[in-house]
């Protein structure tokens, strides 16, 4: 492609890169816009105002027009859009949007995405982060390229260091149980199960009927063993502070395998995972009557959507893990 300014008669078919601003004809003024590819008319235009140069964009072989080269790009990127859960947008100046067809969390490969964004620098790609939760029609990403064009071995390199780079994870389970401990004869605030409910309403799930347990191993365990939902969750009256409490060893002595307790992640810290059978389990932290984001989040969404969520995912989590803080701590960082 070549750029630059030219004389007005030579411009004919060629792209507008900066706007002018002209009087057609009866005196009407009108603005040949950016992007515009220059016609007969619009030249006549531009010659009767008085100007004499413009700048353009001129393709020559093998370039590829912006709105061609980003949608060939998305397709690259999507080759199944509806395996993907993906909606490609039509391509205008030079953009393509990518958005997500239902609830989910955005997965992508972030070496193939580096290496689409290492080929020409005229040729971007942006995205939300990986394991992000969006909802149905959310935008999950943009290509945009720079330039009017791009030669076409820059954009095949592209096509193939990006090929099928981005998909949405769909939920997999419709409903949890919560389980809610209590020391006493007092029953816990619903605020706690409201916030859960919320949580999962985001991806179309449902919780069953409210469950309690007394805040003991044997109670807890009979409930853990009871429990009706796909996945079940556990909110204990008093924080889970060791591997040995209350929560995990409930969900041992029901008959299943604790695989974390505790996590990076703050608020959220006081967190424990573990399987009853093939059912995840995820002891909750205090934060989580909060709807206020938290690292229990983190962890349900991906149960939610079916990735598996091991001790070393959660270790890693702790770059990013320092979240905003949460109005109803009791002492504030």
């Amino acid at each position: 492609m070549r750029f630059g300014p030219v004389p007005v008669a030579e411009a004919a078919g060629a792209v507008l890169a900066h706007s002018v601003r002209v009087t057609g004809a009866g005196d009407k003024a009108r603005r040949l816009p950016k992007g515009n590819v220059l016609s007969a008319a619009d030249i006549a235009d531009l010659a009767a105002e008085g100007v004499t140069s413009v700048t353009v964009a001129r393709l020559e072989a093998g370039d590829i027009a912006e709105d061609a080269a980003a949608t060939r790009l998305a397709h690259a990127l999507i080759p199944d859009p509806e395996a993907a859960r993906i909606r490609i947008a039509r391509g205008a100046k030079g953009r393509v949007n990518l958005h997500a067809e239902g609830a989910g969390l955005l997965r992508l490969d972030r070496p193939a995405i580096e290496a689409v964004n290492s080929v020409d620098p005229m040729v971007t790609l942006a995205t939300l982060p990986d394991y992000q939760r969006i909802g149905a029609g959310g935008m999950i990403a943009t290509i945009k390229i720079i330039s009017y064009a791009v030669a076409e071995a820059s954009l095949h390199k592209a096509e193939r260091a990006g090929a099928g780079a981005l998909h949405v994870a769909a939920p997999v389970y419709r409903a949890a149980t919560l389980i809610e401990t209590r020391i006493g004869a007092a029953e816990p605030s619903p605020k706690g199960r409201e916030a859960m409910a919320a949580r999962l309403d985001r991806f179309g799930m449902r919780l069953t009927d409210r469950a309690f347990a007394a805040h003991e191993i044997a109670d807890l365990a009979g409930a853990i063993a009871r429990a009706e939902g796909e996945v079940i969750l556990i909110l204990t009256a008093s924080a889970t502070s060791d591997p040995a409490d209350v929560g995990p060893e409930a969900l041992r002595a029901a008959g299943g395998r604790v695989t974390r307790v505790g996590m990076p992640v703050d608020p959220g810290n006081l967190l424990f995972l573990g399987h009853l059978g093939d059912r995840p389990v995820i002891g909750l932290p205090g934060c989580a009557r909060s709807p206020a984001l938290n690292g229990a989040d983190w962890v349900l969404e991906r149960v939610i959507c079916g990735q598996e969520v091991t001790s070393a995912d959660i270790a890693a989590m702790a770059v990013g893990g320092l979240l905003k803080e949460i109005p109803t701590r009791p002492q504030p960082r």
